[in-house]
């Protein structure tokens, strides 16, 4: 008996990529034989979000986001995971074939040496910045600060565990063993650390009682807040977290900003892998971001060339007095960043349990930025298309002699990007270096 269409989702998350693959594709069948009828693209996009390459709070997987958001009706949707590249080939191979814009990004942390006093978006963390780089055109990547990312991130987890473990005893944790296969490639994060906690906590205490006891003990809570939450994973997982890992827990060592690789280094890291070195921006209430033009010259004279936001952090607030500050902050770094001739990409993370699939773009507050943020989409979107067929991305040499200025480059890329269909191979084809972007333009629109 054929699999229904939620078994087939649910094996777009599946551990096994050639269970994945074989899953989309037999979705694909359904869609080509029109017993699914996928919608026309809005202008909706989400071009960040984290897959279970790195952490995602559903356990969606490159293939399942593609799909999804091509369900959903995104005009365009990227992937970025924390230290690796894993998901890269997946997500824009799924892209390719669903007919969905598709870009592929890496998110870590650096050290921005004139801004070590203070903190910048790494809470309680100065000098350290999360920073990205989009538009990678494949994660088949053998370069040393690459590894580097993830053997610095594997080696704080263990370096938490050593810490936590006598502490929770006896939910002691192997870590070859209960958190390395949380994840399909072995890059586990904090959270995959908490999930292997409240695993071992059920081992060792199975009912409920015990088990609430237990944690209330180890965590300092009261135990009624505790059975509150005892079968709400998310909530369990982020008490534990947050009492044993972050500032206060006994996991928990202040990072020095010399920890984390320096912002030249993966600048550098990112541009020779032809991707697009991108300043994250967090909500301007931290002293390293209200002096946001002093980062953003900074950034910029080392390569920065597009900039990220969460846009949901920043409209979706409940008080009202937070909300207006933090609306008028990502206002006026938007119009900041205008004034630079900076691409804006922007999406929901979904690094979290309860963060949405993407952002209300109807919304009131983003209504006015809207077209901003697809614009962006357009463009990285482009200079993957174009960099991986031609060697003719954002910050090509080929852009370059063809571009007087930011904003020219901006216009091209973004009516590229709004013109090319997805997975049109035979129209990439005919496009190469010698083209002048006119006619580059004209063979796009033409296709």
């Amino acid at each position: 008996m054929p699999e229904s269409r939620e078994a087939l989702e649910a094996q777009l998350n599946d551990f096994n990529a050639a269970r994945r693959r074989a899953a989309l594709e037999a979705l694909l069948e359904r869609v080509a034989r029109g017993h699914i009828v996928l919608p026309e693209p809005g202008h909706a996009v989400n071009m960040h979000c984290h897959t279970f390459f790195s952490y995602n709070g559903y356990g969606y997987s490159p293939t399942y986001i593609a799909w999804r958001a091509r369900c959903e009706g995104l005009r365009a949707a990227g992937v970025v995971d924390f230290d690796v590249l894993d998901a890269a080939d997946e997500f824009l191979e799924a892209c390719a074939a669903l007919g969905l814009r598709g870009c592929a990004g890496v998110e870590t942390r650096v050290f921005i040496e004139p801004f070590e006093a203070r903190e910048i978006n790494s809470p309680g963390e100065p000098g350290i910045s999360y920073h990205m780089g989009v538009g990678f055109t494949t994660g088949a990547i053998a370069d040393p600060v690459l590894a580097e990312f993830k053997a610095t991130a594997q080696a704080r987890n263990q370096g938490v565990l050593a810490r936590v473990n006598p502490f929770l005893a006896p939910a002691t944790l192997d870590y070859a063993r209960d958190v390395l296969p949380l994840t399909p490639n072995g890059n586990p994060t904090e959270r995959h650390v908490c999930m292997a906690y409240d695993a071992k906590a059920r081992e060792c205490y199975p009912d409920d009682e015990s088990r609430a006891a237990f944690w209330a003990e180890k965590l300092g809570v009261a135990i009624a807040d505790v059975r509150a939450a005892l079968h709400d994973a998310p909530a369990l997982q982020g008490l534990i977290r947050s009492k044993t890992m972050k500032a206060g827990g006994v996991g928990y060592v202040k990072p020095k900003g010399r920890d984390f690789p320096a912002l030249p280094k993966v600048n550098a890291f990112i541009r020779s892998a032809n991707a697009i070195p991108t300043l994250t921006w967090l909500d301007g209430l931290s002293e390293g971001e209200q002096a946001i033009e002093e980062l953003l010259d900074l950034m910029m004279a080392d390569g920065v060339a597009a900039v990220n936001i969460i846009p949901d952090r920043n409209w979706n607030v409940k008080d009202p007095d937070v909300k207006k500050t933090k609306v008028d902050r990502l206002h006026a770094f938007v119009e900041l960043t205008r004034s630079h001739d900076l691409p804006i990409i922007v999406g929901t993370e979904m690094n979290a349990h309860g963060q949405r699939f993407v952002d209300d773009f109807d919304a009131p507050e983003m209504r006015p930025l809207a077209p901003l943020f697809l614009e962006g989409a357009h463009i990285v979107y482009a200079h993957t298309l174009l960099q991986a067929n031609a060697g003719m991305g954002y910050l090509s040499e080929w852009a370059t002699a063809h571009f007087a200025s930011a904003r020219d480059r901006n216009a091209f890329f973004n009516k590229v990007g709004e013109a090319m269909p997805p997975g049109r191979v035979d129209t990439l084809a005919l496009i190469d270096p010698k083209m002048t972007p006119a006619q580059v333009l004209a063979q796009v629109q033409t296709s």
